[in-house]
């Protein structure tokens, strides 16, 4: 037994799971659905873990975490808000973190996307010319470790872009200029409240327009559009708008499963920081979609919403916390340290929470380790057995 608290300072009994769970096995790639996990970055517990310096990573257990995603069949969604970029992972180390992981990706053969952002800006912005620069410089970096390029949403374009021609402008002046395709991420306020009124407006609608706009003027360089705004509704009627043979890779961590089954009208593939911790599940999941079993893979998915919009609740930005914790817990490392001190954005109630449901879920391969670091945790803040 062990004891988790609850919002309101109580305690409660939980008796975890004794029984390893059955893992699901290892295989290729499903070949239905593209799915990428956005994964999260190791930090070093010895090392500089404020919000005062640059970030000091485990590199070793960063890219060992992202050879198991490849093992399982995902794709790895590099250098995203998942790796704490702008929340604790600086630019220089976000560069290294891309060369390192493309150069993981050859040795093994697993596909890889990298995001391409403007975080080596610093207030006061300058120009949009200056927002689409910083962007090239990015673009370059990935593209020249061969890997595609995830445009991510700027908050120094946020900042300096007076309205929807702004937008049109920088992302006009990259796509006639990659190597190749590359996703482009629109990323709402509730994961970042700097990026509100992305795309020129506060009106979602008017927002949409804008950026699919962008989209229809150079087909031919979008692979695909990442849609982060938690509105399954919004993300189905933005995907049929999509000229063909542009994707459209949900980043809705509440609806992803109803999302990337699809509908009559087509289907979202996946670029989710919630595949992080649920990866052999999701691998596995989306495999039967293959072969046509819908009924089994909502079987496997459904289960996994609750979790999610735990770890995505309010304030959503922090849910890298509830990520790193469980990947501790699991054994995909030795310490729960993260990078600027975010170790401890979330509540002891919440990570408490976030443990018992993943145990239910049986995400942990070893449920006495796990339960063993969750106590020790408790331990700390003054939670004896």
């Amino acid at each position: 037994m062990i004891r988790l608290p609850d919002a309101a300072g109580a305690l409660r009994a939980y008796v975890p799971r004794t029984v390893p769970p059955a893992v699901p096995p290892k295989g290729p790639p499903p070949a239905s659905r593209t799915v990428l996990a956005a994964a999260h970055v190791v930090a070093d517990p010895f090392g500089n873990t404020t919000g005062h310096g640059p970030a000091d990573l485990d590199w070793d257990a960063t890219l060992a975490f992202r050879r198991h995603l490849w093992a399982h069949g995902l794709g790895v969604a590099e250098a995203m808000d998942t790796a704490q970029r702008g929340m604790g992972l600086d630019a220089p180390a976000a560069a290294e973190l891309v060369r390192r992981s493309a150069a993981e990706a050859k040795a093994v053969g697993g596909h890889l996307v990298c995001g391409a952002g403007t975080d080596q800006l610093t207030p006061p912005y300058g120009t949009p010319a200056d927002v689409a620069a910083a962007y090239e410089q990015q673009l370059a970096h990935v593209e020249g470790h061969g890997a595609t390029a995830v445009v991510m949403a700027s908050r120094a374009l946020a900042a300096v872009a007076t309205g929807a021609d702004h937008y049109k402008e920088v992302y006009g002046r990259l796509l006639r200029q990659t190597a190749r395709p590359v996703i482009l991420h629109w990323l709402g306020p509730m994961f970042d409240p700097a990026l509100e009124g992305y795309w020129g407006s506060t009106d979602l609608d008017t927002a949409t327009d804008t950026f699919l706009d962008i989209v229809a003027d150079r087909p031919d360089k979008v692979d695909g559009v990442k849609v982060s705004l938690l509105d399954a509704d919004r993300e189905r009627a933005l995907r049929r708008r999509l000229p063909p043979g542009v994707r459209c890779y949900t980043g809705d961590d509440f609806h992803y499963p109803e999302l990337i089954e699809g509908d009559a009208h087509g289907h979202s593939d996946a670029l989710l920081g919630v595949f992080d911790p649920l990866a052999p599940l999701a691998a596995h999941a989306t495999r039967l979609l293959d072969s046509g079993d819908r009924q089994g893979f909502r079987a496997l998915l459904d289960p996994t919403v609750a979790l999610s919009r735990h770890l995505f609740e309010p304030p959503t930005r922090f849910y890298k916390t509830g990520v790193v914790l469980l990947a501790w817990l699991a054994g995909h490392q030795d310490a729960f340290a993260m990078a600027g001190g975010l170790h401890s954005a979330r509540s002891l109630p919440h990570l408490a929470r976030a443990y018992e449901l993943a145990d239910g879920l049986g995400l942990f391969p070893d449920p006495g380790r796990a339960e063993d670091r969750m106590a020790r945790l408790l331990a700390v803040h003054g939670v004896e057995r």
